[in-house]
């Protein structure tokens, strides 16, 4: 006997650590609603943190910045730049080096959509290119 797909209703309530060393809250994944193609959620990010340098090797990642402003570094040594501000989209292919960081004095959140309803799983950190970025 099969069960039949239904819809989910999920209430950020609760957070998980990343591999990225960013806190999410829960949302849309496989693991929450048994999706199978995509995944959904919430990230704030307080003032002065950073990701660790990473990539998603086998999904994309689209952004919405609900508030504050994203620097995100990205490229094979982190060597472009681009900062996101609330009401901006930003997307990000599958396999490019990342480095996502809050320089305000204020927080800032946005909606993270990907490809891969198993969030974590294609995340490969990059610790070689971490000092590439100053601090």
């Amino acid at each position: 006997m099969s069960s039949k797909p239904t819809c989910h209703l999920i209430r950020p309530e609760s957070s998980y650590e990343g591999k990225q060393g960013l806190s999410y809250f829960a949302g849309i994944a496989a693991e929450t609603v048994g999706s199978t193609g995509i995944c959904m959620h919430l990230l704030t990010m307080p003032p002065g943190a950073r990701a660790k340098a990473h990539m998603h090797e086998s999904h994309e990642t689209a952004i919405y910045v609900l508030s504050g402003e994203v620097h995100t570094w990205y490229g094979d040594r982190l060597e472009q730049r681009i900062v996101a501000k609330a009401g901006d989209l930003f997307y990000i292919p599958a396999g490019v080096p990342h480095l996502p960081a809050n320089l305000s004095d204020s927080p800032a959140s946005a909606v993270i959509a990907r490809t891969d309803p198993n969030e974590q799983e294609s995340v490969v950190l990059l610790p070689e290119l971490e000092g590439l970025v100053a601090r």
